[in-house]
């Protein structure tokens, strides 16, 4: 599968940490930027919150669906906590299976048709400060999209830290 070049949107995802309105101005222009860079039927980001054991969400591109006052809680055993949020490695779900392993929501994830996430990892002075998610039908993520997303994510730190 062919991308787009995504530096045209990296470049306006950038622009937008220097605009007024934050975090919410950045985290309407990174959704933006990914959609056109890798592609995604739903975009949320969420926000780690170790003590709680929570990941909030700060924004939903379908806030009827997954609202902004939502979390999940954190199974610290799961691998894909480790991975994602102890690691800082990106991952891609490919197909339903994926989802189901993943989401302990993969129910209203698959109502909604949606059978593959990459989840990005938001990291800030070696710990983690939460993920920016992506979903789409099945076998819409690849491992090449995950280090593109990797580097839309990084953007994301000051919307992030100014989310506390």
């Amino acid at each position: 599968m062919t991308r787009p070049d995504p530096l045209p949107s990296l470049r306006n995802a950038a622009a937008a940490l220097a605009t007024a309105g934050q975090p919410e101005a950045f985290f309407v222009a990174l959704q933006q930027a990914l959609a056109e860079a890798v592609g995604h039927r739903l975009f949320t980001i969420m926000r780690h919150d170790p003590a709680a054991g929570l990941n909030r969400r700060a924004y939903s591109s379908d806030p009827a669906a997954y609202p902004v006052s939502g979390f999940k809680p954190v199974n610290r055993d799961h691998p894909w906590t480790r991975r994602v949020l102890v690691e800082g490695k990106a991952w891609v779900g490919r197909d339903a299976a994926d989802i189901v392993w993943a989401y302990p929501d993969h129910e209203k994830i698959a109502g909604m048709g949606l059978a593959s996430a990459m989840n990005l990892p938001v990291r800030w002075n070696g710990r983690p400060l939460g993920t920016v998610n992506l979903l789409h039908g099945a076998g819409h993520f690849t491992e090449a999209d995950a280090v593109t997303g990797a580097l839309f994510a990084a953007l994301a730190v000051p919307a992030l830290l100014a989310v506390d």
